[in-house]
């Protein structure tokens, strides 16, 4: 099982953690991602990264569909792949509505089906078999739909794909997990518990079975956020956590289209999952982050003493052995990288 650190989204001034990420490199770390919502963008510090960096891979987790054009991110990814020595790698995801349309100024469409197309143009641009032509639901290139000038071409990248590129989506809905499975390299659960690979077990068999050329758990990569704080005092440690959970299980939709709150119910959570949205809709946010269950946090992140982080993290080595979990990405400090390294590594 392979490491992975996430440096999380920018605040209001841009800094990147480039100690930390050079401490990563140093520890054994495979891969260290960048995000974006909307503020800074991904790409622009994964370029930074790889230039201050020699050996660890670096991926986005994630690039917003909606925000790019697939041939854009097919240009960036080979971009920079080459001039990386190929470190890079992609990692892509629907976002929310709010975000598309409420920043991105375009239509949130159907997630499924635009990552389904968005995966399959680029594949097919970074494979340089012939000019590029698509024809979905979603994308159309040439473009021959309203607007049009009715002079676009089919065209072939002029940069060359010197090595295989990944491609990695961020989903945790059936549809779209099954999807992943289907077209892209692996997929970000947000949080995982990793004796409940359950959840995905079903979808993942689906999409396998609809891919081109077989697929299996030895080559796709399911790839948890997992954070990790060390601390003595373990209900402490577990504060961020609950405000985070509660944002997402709660603030992340509206009542009934909450894709995170399904999620908590799929792993067992139904009664605390409904209780968290009804409390931070109502602006209760601080009931909501109390209602978040110990139970679910020790689940799917590590907290407390590092003797106790690495007791349990031997269910994450288990999954790992059973190819159910392939990358742990941790979000730390430097302690918490450390801990994880004398564990994992």
């Amino acid at each position: 099982m392979k490491l992975g650190l996430l440096t999380g989204y920018s605040g209001r001034k841009m800094n990147l953690p480039m100690e930390t990420i050079l401490h990563a490199e140093r520890l054994g770390f495979d891969s260290v991602w960048t995000s974006e919502a909307y503020g800074s963008d991904a790409v622009t510090p994964a370029t930074w990264i790889l230039a201050h960096t020699k050996r660890i891979k670096v991926g986005t987790a994630i690039m917003q569909m909606p925000g790019r054009t697939p041939s854009m991110a097919a240009m960036t990814a080979m971009t920079l792949a080459q001039l990386s020595g190929n470190r890079f790698i992609v990692g892509v995801g629907a976002s929310g509505p709010q975000v598309v349309e409420g920043w991105h100024g375009v239509p949130y469409g159907k997630p499924v089906t635009r990552l389904k197309e968005y995966v399959a143009i680029m594949k097919r641009i970074f494979a340089r078999e012939g000019d590029l032509n698509f024809d979905g639901k979603e994308y159309q290139i040439p473009y021959r739909g309203p607007g049009a000038t009715g002079l676009g071409k089919p065209l072939k990248s002029i940069l060359h794909c010197e090595a295989p590129i990944p491609i990695y989506a961020a989903t945790i809905t059936p549809a779209g997990v099954q999807a992943a499975a289907e077209v892209a390299d692996g997929f970000f659960p947000v949080w995982m518990d990793p004796d409940q690979y359950s959840v995905f077990a079903e979808p993942i068999e689906k999409g396998f079975k609809a891919a081109v050329g077989g697929k299996s758990l030895a080559n796709f990569d399911v790839a948890p956020f997992v954070r990790v704080i060390v601390g003595d005092d373990i209900s402490a440690a577990m504060q961020p956590l609950r405000e985070n959970m509660a944002l997402y299980i709660g603030g992340m939709g509206a009542k009934g289209k909450n894709f995170y709150t399904d999620y908590a119910i799929r792993l067992g959570f139904e009664e605390a999952a409904l209780k968290i949205q009804d409390l931070y809709l109502s602006g209760r946010k601080a009931e909501a982050a109390a209602a978040v269950p110990e139970a679910l946090i020790d689940a799917c992140h590590l907290v407390g003493p590092a003797p106790r982080i690495k007791e349990r993290a031997q269910r994450w080595i288990a999954a790992g052995k059973r190819s159910q979990v392939g990358s742990m990405l941790i979000g730390g400090d430097t302690k918490a990288l450390e801990v994880m390294a004398e564990a994992v590594l």
